[in-house]
């Protein structure tokens, strides 16, 4: 292992438009969001569970303490970049351990799908104007 115990690991995150800063201490499993508990800053059970994956592919939700700094986008944009931050920090603490199932699993592949922009004389992205032929 390449930490010590008082030491941290960090990570980016990014998804759509929201940028997430990780830090992973050893510890008791809390994760904290812009000073607020998990399920008080997200509280859909599906993002908290988007958030907790990397840690529970290796079982090891309860031997680190999270703090994450997130900001723009919306809430799934920020669970999505909050994981693939906890993704990038265990690939820091010890590739070899790690890397290959995150790897498999997609975690620490930057989800690169964004927002269409709109274009002129439409609606939106691709919606047009009602036809008319008279």
């Amino acid at each position: 292992m390449k930490y010590l115990d008082n030491a941290c690991c960090r990570g980016t995150g990014r998804r759509k438009k929201s940028v997430a800063r990780v830090r992973m201490f050893v510890g008791h499993g809390s994760i904290k969001i812009n000073n607020l508990e998990l399920n008080e800053y997200i509280k859909s059970r599906t993002l908290q569970m988007v958030v907790k994956q990397p840690l529970e592919l290796f079982d090891i939700l309860q031997k680190f303490d999270i703090v994450c700094n997130v900001s723009g986008g919306g809430l799934t944009g920020q669970a999505g970049a909050i994981r693939h931050g906890i993704a990038r920090a265990l690939n820091a603490l010890d590739e070899a351990k790690y890397h290959h199932d995150l790897k498999t699993h997609g975690y620490l592949t930057r989800d690169s799908r964004m927002k269409e922009r709109k274009k002129y004389g439409l609606k939106a992205a691709r919606k047009r104007p009602q036809f008319s032929k008279r």
